[in-house]
This record gives structure tokens, sequence and C-alpha cells, in this order.
């Protein structure tokens, strides 16, 4: 089952940008997710699969308590 990820969320991965960071912002949704460094503001797309792969933690901005 695909985890629950929505715009807005910032998600830790397990391998850091080249600029050091390791934090991203989930800018876009669907088969592929766009993400934004939160370090340097690169964005890059990236598959569903291999960014459940990779997430170590993630942070929800929205609460599902608030629906």
């Amino acid at each position: 089952m695909p985890m629950k990820l929505q715009v807005g969320d910032r998600v830790e991965l397990k391998k850091a940008h080249p600029c050091g960071s390791k934090v991203f912002e989930i800018t876009r949704v669907g088969m592929d997710f766009r993400i934004r460094c939160t370090g340097c503001g690169h964005e890059a797309w990236i598959p569903r699969v291999k960014l459940e792969k990779v997430i170590r933690k993630h942070y929800p901005v929205h609460s599902e308590d608030a629906e």
C-alpha cells in the first residue's frame, strides 16, 4: 500500500543532496513526485516507488484529524 504523502510534506531521505541537505519538500504528487531540496532549492522528479524506498522520516504538514 502506498504511503500517504501530500503536497507540502517534508521527507528526510537516506542519502544527502550534494548541497548537504537530506530534507526535501514535496511539491507535486502522483505517479511521479516533484521534490524540492530545502537546502539549495533544486527541484527533481522522482518515481513514487523509488521515493518510498529512500525515505527515512516523514514530516507531514497536514494532520489527518483535521479532515
